[in-house]
């Protein structure tokens, strides 16, 4: 994981305003836990004399494990819509984000029966899932909080899964190739059937191919989108491997709520 990735703000819609509410931090897991996280993130706020805060946020195919003080821990499996979530007051929040397949050997189940639903930790973990809420929240600091986290996770890393690796190679092609716009270009780009591609996606990330691919092309033009209203949407929109700039608009639209152009105007409202 580069330090990019670590301040990376894809997902968050609005980028500009939401950082006058919050902080948001990560940092890298131990080396034995990265191929199952992708990082530790905590979230803070301290809204105390202002008003509420509503976020939304475009959500990557990943699976989260989450500590608040004034609500129990959960994992949240993917969620395929908007994600929004309200602060106020002051609070603190701190998470797991994993890989993506990365919850499935924790699990010990398909990650697709998770997917728009929260579980309590005890759900997953059972009592030792418990003691680990206890201890979380009862850390002061962040630091001692997600080292317990990680010591609790470590104890459990389960033994290697192939299958894993053939999810991780997945995912990195979809990231690193704008062009793949279609899950059979995916499947031979990787020399594997389409219907096994999309088995094994259902099972370890919790959502077929097809919206994993749409999900990371959207996390683009929202970033770009961010950045202002001089936007060639044309260009863009076939720099994203799209045929022509309305199909991706549909897309932009069917995923965020609004256009692009209109997105890319609030953005600059924002600023």
């Amino acid at each position: 994981m580069t330090d990019a990735d670590l301040d990376s703000t894809r997902g968050i819609l609005r980028t500009r305003t939401a950082l006058e509410h919050f902080t948001l931090d990560r940092q890298p897991p131990a080396e034995p836990l990265r191929p199952y996280v992708e990082h530790f993130w905590v979230l803070r706020w301290d809204l105390r004399g202002r008003d509420p805060h509503r976020q939304q946020v475009l959500t990557h195919p990943s699976v989260h494990l989450t500590f608040v003080t004034d609500r129990p821990a959960r994992i949240t499996g993917i969620v395929t819509g908007l994600f929004t979530e309200q602060i106020e007051g002051a609070g603190r929040v701190v998470g797991a984000r994993f890989r993506p397949g990365g919850f499935r050997p924790f699990l010990g189940g398909p990650v697709s029966a998770i997917t728009d639903r929260t579980l309590a930790v005890t759900e997953v973990f059972g009592a030792a899932g418990g003691d680990l809420e206890d201890r979380v929240t009862a850390a002061d600091e962040p630091a001692p909080a997600i080292a317990a986290i990680e010591d609790f996770l470590v104890a459990r890393i389960p033994e290697p899964d192939p299958a894993l690796a053939e999810v991780t190679a997945a995912i990195d092609r979809i990231t690193a190739d704008p062009s793949i716009l279609r899950v059979g270009e995916l499947a031979a780009l990787l020399g594997i059937g389409t219907r096994r591609l999309q088995r094994l996606f259902n099972d370890y990330v919790g959502a077929g191919p097809k919206w994993v691919i749409r999900r990371c092309r959207m996390h683009e033009a929202a970033h770009l989108a961010d950045a202002g209203t001089d936007m060639d949407w044309a260009a863009i929109a076939a720099d994203l491997g799209y045929a022509d700039q309305a199909h991706f608009t549909r897309d932009f639209t069917a995923t965020v709520g609004t256009s692009p152009a209109q997105y890319a105007r609030s953005c600059a409202d924002d600023g």
